[in-house]
């Protein structure tokens, strides 16, 4: 198994922190750029591996009337302008093994949304790229559950594999986390991250859009990483109560830096006490 590997001249794994952040969805070129800029900087500041996530499509909105994106072509054109750029791995949702294969083409890794990950024919499309696939955990399957969806990709040969929390349905429209999912995706052998972001939405509180509690992102980011995540994710927005999709649960761009300050010393903290355990 792939206990890390190289996206864009980056190491992405189980020993180093590392993030996964951007807004929800491609708005405009020009924000897309921003924000992806603007991670850039910071995390090369301090030294943590960095990805851009933005969404071309979403396809899993909860009204037909909301914003969904610029769409498979043009989304991807911008993808690949960021990366191309800026130097930096992205990484994008696919929701059909159509999208599988144009996607691959641009992006360093490909992400199966929560509510796709038991779409064997996705999972299968996606693995076959030979990209990296994030495997984000359903809302409504356990950690250990997850053992199929890993199993599906690696059928095709491809062991680069990430598995990402984002929070199990409790109830109509709330979210909660059991951290002890992270230790036990961790016996996997893959890289597991933390979406703090959707872990805290309220799934379409909102009647027409979801509701959330960006609040509680920075508290859930910190437990996820003590807990043992190797990498958190964040969707993140110059002004989030403007954005187009996903504003009530992503933090301002702004507080960001302080924010992964907190958490890779946390992380590091985490990491040198197993080591000490591990050869006491």
């Amino acid at each position: 198994m792939a206990s890390s590997f190289e996206v864009l001249g980056q190491e992405i794994g189980r020993d180093r922190f590392f993030l996964i952040g951007g807004p929800c969805v491609i708005e405009s070129e020009e924000l897309a750029f921003e924000v992806a800029t603007y991670l850039k900087g910071v995390c090369a500041g301090l030294g943590i591996p960095f990805i851009f996530k933005s969404s071309y499509d979403k396809a899993n909105r909860t009204s037909v009337q909301s914003y969904r994106g610029p769409g498979l072509e043009r989304g991807l054109e911008i993808l690949a302008r960021i990366r191309r750029e800026l130097r930096v791995p992205v990484i994008t949702d696919v929701h059909t093994p159509f999208e599988a294969e144009p996607a691959g083409q641009v992006v360093d890794i490909l992400q199966i949304p929560a509510f796709l990950v038991r779409q064997t024919d996705l999972l299968v499309a996606a693995g076959r790229t030979g990209r990296p696939v994030n495997l984000k955990k359903a809302q409504f399957l356990s950690a250990r559950e997850m053992g199929q969806a890993i199993e599906k990709v690696r059928s095709t040969g491809n062991d680069r594999i990430l598995l990402t929390e984002r929070g199990t349905q409790f109830g109509y429209n709330n979210l909660v986390v059991d951290m002890r999912s992270i230790p036990m995706m961790a016996d996997f052998g893959y890289p597991v991250v933390f979406d703090a972001t959707h872990s805290v939405q309220l799934p379409g509180a909102q009647g027409t859009s979801s509701g959330g509690q960006r609040q509680y992102v920075p508290v859930l980011a910190c437990a996820a990483v003590a807990a043992g995540a190797h990498g958190i994710f964040i969707e993140t927005h110059p002004e989030p109560d403007k954005a187009l999709c996903d504003g009530p649960n992503s933090i301002p761009l702004s507080r960001t830096a302080g924010l992964l300050r907190r958490l890779r010393s946390i992380y590091n903290l985490q990491k040198e006490t197993v080591e000490t355990e591990e050869h006491s």
